[in-house]
């Protein structure tokens, strides 16, 4: 991303926050997977937002009309000996010089220095309760300062959510952002690719995740989440990630993975017969859910209702499932009555962004939000048979979803995942491949 895209974040937050409010953001903390060993570090999404950088231990400030420096970074020093175990460090001139602080300190330093800067501001714009251990320096400083107002020291008397704002500004996404976000949907869509060439019976599903993986890899990317590889009655599991069962002649299989590149994820579902052609009642099932998936991207436009393509979607796989028999009564009483939950129990999308269920309300007050330009968003119908008495044994489980990610634009549904089969004659070429 480039350089001046943070800047443009930075100046629209500090409008919004005014010069006598300070926006306090503290970078994610190193989280250890067992004894000495660390998780892989991944930045807080919010605190690389709005600058760019990569490192733990750090903390950005945002102070607007302050004459020594808006934008200030509090960061780990440079450190020979330990830049020789983990890696290099930007150090406070790096900050300044790569990454656009006005001002940056050591990250040791900050109790000596932000209070100083507190003390000029009315407002504190934070996200109280995301990062506990820090929440309390927080509230602690503050305190310090208005211990010591009777001697004539100023301290900030309103606390706003900075998520309110600052979520509300991700949601909307950037040229530089979907062009991205596009990279990461090809990405994802060339590893789904890879892996339909490679399904046939016998292999194990974390056989078919490895596709995945090494696709993701080797362009840089890397998972968004953990893929779900689901065969068989596994595909009626919404999040199954166990990903060990061996695929089996017959059998249908769920695949949800996306990439995530330059902070940014993909997210896509296709469900393919691992045989390499649909049965009857699989291709039926499945054109439901097709058809449902086209519906409701359709509707994924600028000015309809957030829960527009979810209405459609749901009159479509009511509809579907009373035809083949496994619904009854008329299509209104069953929509009503959200009969279709026991087959389609999840929405038809969630926003999507540098988080893969991104930040942003849903709805404004208690009516839906209506769909903007640059509002970017999964549409994932499915249908979820689960081996059942009540459920004819051709039903059973069958388990399919179709997702792509699509973004609202002034022209219409722009789906950055295109070019992956989906069509069930697509699919099965694509597997004879």
């Amino acid at each position: 991303m480039n350089r001046n895209e943070f800047a443009k974040r930075r100046k629209t937050l500090m409008r919004m926050v005014g010069e006598d409010g300070i926006a306090i953001l503290p970078s994610a903390p190193v989280r250890t997977h067992s004894r000495d060993v660390e998780y892989r570090f991944r930045q807080d999404s919010d605190f690389y937002y709005l600058t760019g950088f990569a490192e733990p231990d750090s903390v950005a400030i945002l102070a607007p009309g302050r004459e020594s420096g808006e934008y200030v970074i509090f960061c780990r020093e440079r450190d020979r000996q330990k830049e020789q175990w983990d890696g290099s460090r930007a150090g406070p001139d790096g900050v300044v010089e790569y990454f656009g602080a006005d001002d940056a300190f050591p990250i040791d330093d900050i109790d000596d220095i932000l209070p100083g800067i507190l003390e000029t501001r009315n407002r504190v714009y934070y996200m109280m309760g995301a990062n506990t251990d820090f929440d309390h320096r927080v509230t602690d400083w503050v305190r310090s300062l208005r211990n010591r107002e009777s001697s004539g020291v100023h301290s900030p008397h309103e606390f706003v959510a900075l998520d309110h704002v600052l979520h509300d500004m991700r949601l909307y996404k950037s040229r530089a952002e979907l062009s991205v976000m596009r990279k990461a949907a090809k990405i994802a869509v060339k590893a789904h690719q890879r892996a339909m060439a490679h399904i046939r019976p016998g292999l194990f599903e974390y056989e078919v995740e490895a596709e995945y993986i090494h696709e993701f890899r080797r362009h840089d990317a890397t998972i968004s989440y953990a893929p779900i590889v689901g065969t068989g009655a596994n595909a009626c599991t919404l999040h199954y990630v166990n990903n060990r069962a061996q695929l089996k002649d017959g059998d249908l299989l769920l695949i949800d993975a996306g990439c995530e590149y330059d902070y940014y994820a993909s997210d896509i579902t296709r469900t393919m017969p691992v045989s390499g052609r649909f049965t009857p009642e699989q291709r039926a099932v499945y054109e439901i859910v097709l058809e449902a998936q086209l519906a409701a991207i359709e509707r994924t436009v600028k000015g309809n209702h957030w829960n527009d393509p979810h209405d459609a979607a749901v009159r479509i796989i009511t509809k579907g499932l009373k035809k083949i028999g496994l619904l009854d009564g008329t299509l209104a009483r069953l929509i009503k009555d959200g009969a279709y939950r026991e087959y389609f129990m999840h929405r038809t999308g969630h926003w999507i962004g540098m988080d893969v269920h991104d930040v942003g309300d849903y709805k404004v007050g208690d009516e839906w939000r209506f769909l903007e330009q640059g509002m970017v968003t999964t549409v994932e119908p499915g249908i979820y048979i689960p081996a059942s008495r009540k459920v004819p044994a051709k039903w059973r489980n069958i388990g399919i979803r179709i997702e792509d990610d699509v973004a609202v634009t002034n022209d219409g549904p722009d789906v950055l995942s295109k070019g992956l089969a989906k069509e069930p004659d697509d699919v099965e070429r694509q597997m004879a491949a």
